[in-house]
């Protein structure tokens, strides 16, 4: 038989010698990744087995991001419990309040390898997919499964082919080929379909963009989001890890469901408008509408590369006076590397607060939080009512670049005269 990338990993990771899409299997997993929900439900849960063990505490990263440092008194007990459970059962990869957001920790760990099959208890696990993995994100339930057995179940799902091609304009980025492609499918478009990303604009495509294209996959409903490797894959996680690994390619009959082409070289700025990631309006329709808040950073554009172009916007001006802008790097190592390279202090001259790394804003938990009716553009990847704080606010997704250059002007502003500019 020939098989998709996913199907690969899946038979590889089964006992099985053929699947077919739409079959349910029991796989092995690689890595599963652990956050707050830990000290939620998981650790409830698990003790509810009556278990002394895990099935391999090497092969579980446990890591705090979402309220970080604790910001209520429930928030540091969840945290305790975490910890508690982490010491109890001796997880050997323990990061603490201090790394940063888990989607970024835990490929600069060099726990996200091509092959590998990882889940975790953040439906932003997709992220991994970047690097030639096949993640997915799971319930409390299903993430005490893998810790007592070291398995879990998944249906075979079918796949999408999208085809990438020519080069991102310049101030268009990644995150603005995503959101295009929401709007394109809807966020039902690829319920519990693997989407598969190939192509020569692939190969023009950074691995942060790749992150941030996988990272955003289960807003169009996806169960996985995976990128064929190419050199910038192998560099990548050769810098990160000496643990040897074994990309995973296509074979040339698979099967896909639906294939779909998009030339990079004709995208333009776009913005999802509330309260959809599907709700998708070039730049021309939503220039200049107001905002109160500026975020740039989260899980999904909180890295060296979005942060670089934001500095390059702002640098030698001001925040908008009627504006607040956060800037968040997703993770310690990125917020070193920008402090290294002058980029926080631009942003603290232009008027920005930087914070620590956390999800932050992203959540609403708490930083950020938006008032009575305020508007804000965010670099995040969900924009649901009430999701940065009060139900009448409105939250506009967009690319670093757009939010930078709104950040500066108090409204939603073109990023690509601004970018051109400099």
């Amino acid at each position: 038989m020939s098989y998709t990338i996913s199907e690969k990993v899946l038979l590889e990771h089964s006992e099985k010698e053929d699947i077919s899409s739409g079959e349910f299997i029991e796989c092995s997993i690689d890595m599963v990744m652990v956050h707050e929900q830990l000290g939620g439900r998981i650790h409830q849960e698990y003790e509810k087995l009556h278990l002394n063990r895990v099935w391999d505490p090497s092969k579980i990263f446990f890591i705090l991001d979402h309220w970080v440092p604790a910001p209520t008194v429930s928030a540091a007990q969840m945290h305790q419990d975490c910890r508690r459970f982490a010491q109890k059962y001796q997880f050997i990869h323990n990061m603490g309040i201090n790394e940063g957001i888990c989607h970024q920790v835990f490929p600069e760990k060099g726990f996200a390898r091509p092959g590998m099959l990882i889940v975790g208890s953040d439906s932003h696990t997709t992220t991994y997919g970047a690097f030639n993995c096949l993640a997915t994100g799971i319930g409390a339930t299903d993430v005490c499964v893998v810790f007592a057995t070291g398995k879990l179940w998944f249906k075979v799902p079918s796949s999408y082919r999208i085809h990438l091609s020519g080069n991102l304009p310049e101030g268009v980025m990644a995150k603005d080929f995503i959101l295009k492609f929401i709007g394109d499918i809807s966020t039902k478009g690829a319920i519990y379909k693997s989407l598969e990303f190939y192509g020569d604009g692939v190969q023009s495509l950074s691995m942060d963009g790749r992150m941030t294209i996988s990272n955003m996959v289960v807003e169009a409903g996806a169960k996985f989001g995976i990128f064929l490797a190419d050199e910038k894959t192998r560099r990548w996680v050769k810098r990160v890890s000496h643990a040897p690994f074994k990309a995973v390619f296509p074979d040339e009959e698979a099967s896909y469901e639906k294939k779909f082409n998009y030339d990079l070289s004709d995208l333009e700025p776009v913005v999802a408008k509330p309260h959809s990631p599907e709700n998708i309006a070039s730049i021309s329709k939503v220039e200049g509408i107001q905002i109160d808040q500026a975020f740039l950073g989260s899980c999904t554009n909180g890295r060296l590369e979005d942060l670089r172009i934001a500095a390059h916007i702002m640098k030698g001006k001001r925040v908008n006076d009627k504006t607040r802008c956060i800037v968040i790097p997703a993770s310690k190592k990125i917020y070193m590397e920008a402090l290294t390279e002058g980029l926080i202090e631009i942003f603290i001259k232009a008027g920005a607060v930087v914070g620590n790394s956390t999800c932050g804003p992203c959540i609403g938990g708490h930083l950020g939080v938006l008032g009575k009716d305020e508007v804000c553009i965010s670099t995040t990847n969900r924009n649901f009512i009430g999701r940065m704080g009060a139900p009448s606010s409105q939250v506009y997704l967009a690319s670093p670049a757009t939010v930078a250059a709104s950040a500066i002007k108090g409204y939603i502003t073109d990023p690509r005269e601004r970018v051109k500019n400099k």
